[in-house]
């Protein structure tokens, strides 16, 4: 495993991290606390340290899983990031809560949920302008790092266009940022990344694999069960997608290279980049995922002829 510096926060990050949304429930599986032990531990195994989840993967049921996890566990082996400012209801819909009041409610029940003292990085999640600009929530953020229960804020960007909210990083106190980035959506390189390269901030690439489309596992054709979130893309575009991964995975692949491992290796070869969080679903997926920090990432080019 490689590790790099997030941004002025100065945390070492292994550049694979682990995502947690699929814990919540919304991939066509449901977890068991057994299953996701062996994942972190496989993790953990691999060199990773980086755990990204949220309040709404589930009704803090991730954090929950995780939690329980870290209760018999070094806690302090991890970093440790999460996320405010949903609240997850039946048949995968969620509020917004953006009060400061709010946020502090949900900031304590993210901490029990995850037992334990601190929250490595605690991000404001795919929030608009309007909730972003907001003096009075940030200053309870900033006074809940004075009291030791946040290390460090950052911002999970709804938008890989605008730039406005990374540009405003620093003036909030953010440090870190958190974009949606891979081979099939590319858009951050434009404004968020120079951004967030001039204000020195971490970038945790999210969705890196496209929602599992980069993995090399699905062909056009292929189709998802009800309880799969890619079940509710829209059918055109899901199809779409499949045939222009096909054709980079003939083009740009090279080959017996693991599409999941290059696909990784691809979004850390941006130079913007800290760490990619891929989900994963079991062990070995977990296995194949470090694997891209072994990959030569200067081999890795960013070709322009698809799109």
């Amino acid at each position: 495993m490689k590790y790099r510096r997030l941004g002025k926060t100065n945390l070492n990050v292994s550049v694979v991290g682990i995502g947690t949304w699929q814990f919540g429930g919304e991939w066509g599986k449901n977890f068991t606390q057994q299953e996701v032990d062996a994942i972190l531990h496989q993790a953990k195994h691999q060199g990773i340290n980086l755990i990204d989840t949220a309040e709404c993967y589930g009704d803090h049921l991730s954090e929950q899983f995780i939690g329980d996890y870290l209760s018999r566990n070094d806690r302090e082996d991890w970093i440790l990031a999460t996320k405010f400012g949903h609240h997850f209801h039946r048949n995968f819909e969620r509020t917004r809560h953006w009060s400061a009041e709010e946020v502090a409610k949900q900031l304590d029940s993210s901490l029990k949920s995850l037992k334990t003292d601190y929250i490595d990085l605690y991000q404001a999640h795919s929030c608009t302008d309007e909730e972003f600009n907001n003096d009075e929530l940030w200053t309870m953020l900033d006074k809940q790092k004075q009291a030791g229960k946040i290390r460090h804020l950052a911002i999970s960007l709804a938008s890989n266009v605008e730039s406005n909210q990374t540009d405003k990083a620093t003036e909030v106190g953010a440090e870190a940022i958190q974009v949606v980035y891979n081979r099939l959506d590319r858009s951050p390189e434009d404004k968020i990344y120079p951004s967030a390269i001039k204000q020195d901030l971490g970038v945790l690439a999210r969705v890196p694999l496209a929602s599992g489309y980069l993995s090399g596992k699905y062909k056009p054709g292929a189709t998802f069960t009800s309880n799969d979130v890619r079940s509710r893309h829209d059918r055109i575009e899901t199809e779409r997608t499949l045939k222009l991964v096909e054709e980079i995975a003939y083009h740009e692949v090279p080959e017996g290279l693991d599409m999941a491992s290059w696909a990784l290796a691809w979004c850390l070869r941006h130079n913007a980049v800290t760490t990619v969080i891929p989900g994963c679903k079991n062990e070995q997926q977990v296995i194949s995922n470090a694997k891209a920090a072994d990959l030569d990432m200067v081999s890795i080019e960013h070709p322009q002829n698809l799109s």
